[in-house]
């Protein structure tokens, strides 16, 4: 009995791993394929309008940074639109005075929901947008001055419905974990959403995320009941068919911080797992048109579950081949799932080195170790994380749980230029 339950959960185990594998490569497999993930040269024409969502929720320490960077955009038809809760005074004592200081282009809009979470923020905000394309960031972000450009030309040259850009961690420097978290952007957005927006299924990211206003309001707006919302549009927007294109330029991308603490982390990542579930059981993802595309959607939104399994199963999996008599056979499968997980850690060796490269970063022997050393941890942390979610599940309880942003991807940017003034969306 012990065997057979040691050779299915190490063949489950090593499909799972060589699959995620598999996708995680995806963008690296030929010169030409990496090069198409990158945004088209824009012409300069500024042709859509820009509305530019900002809920924030506490977050007077990084508010105005990111205001004052969105100010900085060459793009001339946007405005930006924050999102304060009505019992947040500090958060939105920071927002009226940048709407008072800058009032072409920034407003406040309230919210008055009791229950408070992100896209009933942005749900509240929908009405008073004014532009053809809606946008959202986060309060942390640091946004590039040309990426409005590069969207506004991506939308023309692909008659897209949806453009998701690039979004970047940065600070992998600041614990053992953030390198972990940096990469995990890192692979995220450079390949993994390009392979499902090419096969027509997208769990669209958080920020930094631009869909077209009519678009957004055929679908409904967001779920305000959803953990997580980016995923959950992405979905509906997929199966009625919605063209989404994805671009990841490191010159471009948007940068934020890692969660400041490991509980964090693991709040963080319990949410977008619970989120996850909700969509699934859901069930939107049924509407999609093909059987592979379905399948996907089952892949992706059941991945919580996985990983929740791979935790639980890997450390009992290892006891049973050490101290329980299941056979030569059974222990040699046992370490099947070994070879696509030693070939994820080199292709992450080689993909840090590509990360600090992109981003001038330096990148030591320590760095490489501290990648090796704190792979099996990280996937425990995240495995922690889908218990965690799938108890809240079975508790029944769909709280917010924010995460804290104190501005550590911050350090070292230099001057900002000149802010330019010109007419609102």
């Amino acid at each position: 009995m012990a065997a057979v339950a040691i050779v299915a959960i190490s063949t489950i185990l090593f499909v799972f791993a060589s699959v995620t594998l598999w996708w995680t490569m995806h963008a690296w497999r030929t010169p030409e394929t990496l090069a198409g993930t990158r945004f088209a040269a824009p012409d300069g024409t500024h042709s859509l309008s820009f509305s530019l969502l900002l809920p924030a929720r506490h977050e007077q320490l990084v508010l105005e940074h990111t205001v004052l960077r969105l100010m900085q955009s060459t793009h001339t038809r946007f405005e930006i639109i924050i999102i304060v809760g009505h019992d947040d005074p500090e958060t939105a004592a920071v927002a009226n005075r940048l709407a008072e200081t800058h009032r072409h282009r920034v407003r406040v809009v309230v919210d008055t929901n009791t229950v408070k979470n992100k896209p009933r923020a942005l749900n509240t905000a929908l009405p008073y947008c004014r532009g053809l394309v809606i946008g959202v960031f986060d309060a942390e972000d640091q946004v590039h001055p040309h990426l409005l450009e590069h969207v506004d030309h991506a939308f023309r040259a692909t008659n897209a419905d949806v453009v998701q850009g690039g979004v970047q961690l940065i600070n992998f420097h600041s614990s053992w974990y953030s390198l972990h978290n940096c990469l995990e952007y890192f692979f995220w957005f450079r390949s993994r959403l390009h392979l499902h927006a090419d096969k027509g299924f997208i769990p669209l990211g958080g920020n930094t995320v631009f869909v077209r206003a009519a678009a957004l309001r055929a679908v409904g707006n967001w779920d305000g009941d959803c953990l997580a919302e980016d995923c959950d549009l992405g979905v509906r927007l997929s199966s009625r068919g919605a063209k989404v294109v994805v671009a990841y330029d490191s010159t471009l991308v948007t940068r934020e911080e890692t969660p400041d603490s490991l509980a964090g982390l693991i709040r963080q990542r319990t949410r977008w797992n619970q989120g996850f579930l909700q969509v699934l059981v859901k069930g939107e993802w049924r509407r999609l048109p093909s059987f592979w595309q379905r399948m996907l959607a089952r892949y992706t939104l059941t991945g919580p579950f996985a990983q929740a399994f791979s935790g639980l199963v890997v450390p009992l999996g290892i006891l049973i081949a050490i101290f329980f008599d299941v056979g030569i056979g059974a222990a040699l499968v046992s370490f099947l799932p070994l070879a696509p997980m030693a070939a994820t850690v080199m292709f992450q060796v080689v993909g840090l080195r590509d990360f600090g490269r992109l981003y001038q970063l330096r990148i030591g022997p320590i760095d490489y170790l501290r990648l090796v050393a704190g792979a099996f941890p990280y996937m425990l942390v995240l495995a922690v994380a889908a218990v965690r979610a799938v108890w809240r599940v079975l508790r029944g309880r769909n709280n917010w749980e924010l995460t804290a942003h104190v501005g550590a991807h911050l350090s070292g940017v230099g001057p900002a230029p000149a802010i330019r003034e010109g007419g609102a969306a």
